[in-house]
């Protein structure tokens, strides 16, 4: 697996993401990203996860992402599609699910290149955080982090939960895109006037 993470010509540019392929341990629709945190924890996984959301799977979304992990533990995220890295990648993968995901077992030199991008690298926690809204995973991620990535790791995590937050058309670009889909499976299933009626009755958002 390969990948640019973009950025002009010259001799600035990063280097080109590699990542071997690794031996495919499971393949899986799920509703939550959360199992394969918990799972990747629980194996102790070095290696790493794509992760298609359902809005690339029904609408050509921009979002196909790779998360990788040492000893179970995430250390970088990337968007395939948007070349973005690191906490952006992470808020463009936080979308409702459910996604389409594939879970690789990688020899832990096979992952060291890609390791020390540091533009490229989340805070321990960061994904169980953002992508499964799970505290206590969150906190049994901390725990299994080496020291040396838990230094700025608080902070890191609530500046990029702080400018997620503070994206309202990212937000509202999100709502109205599950209201056009609930639209469209209305349309499909006959239950216009239903959806209709209901968002009549519906107060109106804080």
């Amino acid at each position: 697996m390969t990948g640019a993470p973009g950025g002009a010509g010259g001799s600035a540019d990063p280097p080109v993401l590699e990542i071997p392929r690794g031996d495919l341990l499971r393949s899986r629709v799920v509703s939550d990203v959360g199992t394969t945190l918990a799972a990747a924890l629980d194996r102790d996984l070095t290696g790493y996860a794509t992760i298609v959301p359902q809005e690339t799977l029904l609408l050509a979304g921009d979002a196909r992402g790779v998360l990788t992990f040492e000893a179970g533990v995430p250390v970088l995220a990337y968007n395939t599609v948007t070349d973005s890295g690191g906490p952006d990648a992470l808020a463009e993968l936080a979308v409702p699910g459910p996604y389409r995901i594939e879970l690789y077992a990688v020899a832990a030199d096979g992952l060291r290149a890609a390791h020390d991008e540091e533009a490229l690298r989340i805070p321990p926690a960061a994904a169980a955080t953002e992508l499964a809204d799970d505290a206590g995973l969150a906190e049994r991620t901390r725990e299994a982090a080496p020291a040396d990535r838990l230094a700025d790791d608080d902070g890191e995590e609530a500046d990029a939960v702080a400018a997620f937050l503070a994206d309202d058309d990212r937000i509202a670009a999100i709502r109205e895109q599950a209201r056009a889909e609930a639209a469209e499976r209305a349309s499909e299933w006959g239950l216009d006037d239903a959806l209709a009626d209901d968002d009549a009755d519906r107060p109106e958002p804080f």
